[in-house]
């Protein structure tokens, strides 16, 4: 495939002709993330949807550690998946039984094998250590599993004895050996030439499990691919001990957009997969984030937003698209916004206004960013229609007439919503976790079943002080069809604040909705 950019600096697409496998340790690693602690359902939930992401191996977790993780392995390695589900083990035998046991098809050796490590942790000499790796490693060949072994911190380890190792695993069978940067103290190139050398020296598959401490694991991971690794260790949303692991969608997808390779991996649903296990980690996701950030295909830039409207590829890679990777392409409105974006949205959603209209419009709206605030879809439509001077009277999809909440100790929280759904009255109740749940699932339940509507953001912010402060809430929808529009309400109360930002929110998705299908018509 040719590049798409002008000027070739260093082109790295033919470097790659194997295919690389993907080593996913977000159950094991990724849980040893501060603060992330996951319940057998969640590491169930995780690995079928590791799964169908189409991961080569799992590492399920370390199964000697206690009963739960033992049970939660098991289970993970009685799921029928397609990946190879791995358990952990030090070299000792009873770890690599029990890893046995748990009925996983890998296990993954491992020792520490530098100098700091060995005097303050396992205070073994160094054939000790290789005694040990290679008993192990054999008791695992001999019941006929996959085996990966794994020098840890290899980047501290004296070059002599990490090749004096990894030769002792190969000649018990070893089938794969792992290149830990345990530390995260590589730089790429450096990293490079090591694990090149290693390749260079061994006859069996070569991986390489990076950390972050320095912001590298990606780069390094990658280094480790051009320098012939051909499998790379990675948690989802980059999670793991201290600044974490290689990240999964940024190492996929540079090797797929950057390099030319091949892995197993269907992009689609990237981020879906990270939005999964922001969910039931509670660690969140940066809106910068590449590749399934919020804001990886936002723009807001004049120049940009123009250019991206004419051409996608002008201010995005174009070796990657949002559609590859699961994600939407949004033009996002502000007081960076240009004339030809803020066109663009009001087209979409029906508003043709002229020339000293759009001006006045764009105006508007840089007025508002400059005072720090965020323009929602709500805001340009309101700013439209008082410029434009057509408000549409009769064009609310929605009109709330009545709200009324039950809630208390022993009361499951219920709400009951009365409102106009294109001119017919539906009356629901729905319960929730708490009153504003309750309220938001029951405007959601009065919508027809062929209206696609469903929450993407919702934030409650108080901005008075006192007990009595006024609250503001800002309610996101989306449809199928990926468009967003936001709304945002202000009240003392919260559930009436939501409530109203939410009906104003679904009001203006299906005004635009309506508009694009008449532009069909």
């Amino acid at each position: 495939m040719k590049p798409l950019w002008g000027i070739v600096f260093y082109d790295v697409r033919s470097l790659v002709d194997e295919k690389v496998r993907i080593f996913d340790t977000t159950l094991r690693d990724g849980e040893q993330t501060p603060g992330v602690s996951l319940n057998l359902d969640d590491k169930l939930k995780i690995a079928r949807q590791l799964d169908k992401l189409g991961v080569n191996v799992i590492e399920a977790g370390f199964p000697v550690s206690s009963k739960g993780e033992f049970d939660s392995v098991r289970q993970i390695a009685r799921e029928g998946l397609q990946a190879q589900v791995c358990g952990l083990s030090r070299i000792v035998k009873k770890d690599a039984q029990a890893c046995l046991d748990a009925d996983v098809g890998m296990v993954h050796v491992f020792v520490p094998t530098s100098d700091i490590q060995i005097a303050h942790t396992i205070k073994m000499s160094h054939d000790e250590i290789v005694a040990g790796a290679m008993e192990t490693v054999q008791f695992v060949k001999d019941s006929g599993r996959t085996c990966l072994f794994s020098a840890m911190d290899a980047t501290r380890t004296s070059p002599q004895f990490l090749h004096r190792i990894f030769k002792a695993v190969e000649e018990v069978h070893c089938d794969i050996i792992n290149i830990p940067d345990t530390v995260g103290v590589a730089a790429p190139s450096a990293f490079y030439r090591f694990v090149k050398d290693i390749c260079d020296d061994v006859n069996m598959v070569v991986d390489v499990h990076c950390h972050n401490d320095f912001g590298l694991a990606v780069a390094n991971s990658l280094a480790a691919v051009e320098a012939g690794a051909r499998e790379v260790q990675v948690c989802v949303n980059g999670l793991g001990e201290r600044a974490g692991n290689a990240n999964l969608a940024e190492t996929v997808m540079s090797l797929h957009a950057i390099y030319g390779a091949r892995t197993s991996i269907k992009t689609e649903y990237l981020v879906e997969t990270g939005r999964m296990v922001e969910r039931l980690t509670g660690v969140k996701i940066p809106i910068t984030a590449p590749i399934i950030g919020d804001n990886a295909f936002s723009h807001e830039s004049g120049i940009h937003s123009h250019g991206v409207i004419e051409n996608s590829k002008t201010f995005e890679p174009g070796i990657m698209t949002p559609e590859m990777v699961g994600h939407k392409r949004r033009i996002v409105m502000g007081k960076h916004t240009g004339r030809h974006a803020v066109a663009k949205v009001l087209e979409e959603g029906g508003y043709l206004p002229t020339e000293e209209q759009l001006q006045e419009i764009l105006e508007r709206i840089k007025e508002l960013g400059d005072k720090g605030k965020q323009i929602a879809n709500i805001d340009l439509q309101a700013i439209a229609d008082v410029v434009i001077g057509e408000v549409a009277r009769g064009s609310q999809a929605v009109v709330l007439k009545e709200v009324s909440v039950m809630t208390g100790n022993i009361i499951t929280p219920t709400a009951t919503v009365k409102a106009l759904v294109r001119g017919k009255e539906k009356v629901l109740a729905h319960i929730g976790v708490g009153p504003v749940d309750a309220a938001v699932n029951a405007v959601q339940g009065l919508l027809d079943s062929d209206t696609s509507i469903h929450l993407c953001d919702f934030r409650i912010e108080a901005i008075s002080g006192g007990a009595d402060a006024l609250a503001e809430v800002v309610i996101g929808v989306e449809d199928d069809r990926g468009r967003k529009v936001s709304a945002r309400s202000a009240r003392e109360d919260i559930v009436m604040a939501s409530v109203e930002a939410l009906v104003s929110a679904i009001n203006r998705l299906m005004l635009l909705n309506d508009a694009a299908e008449r532009k069909k018509a």
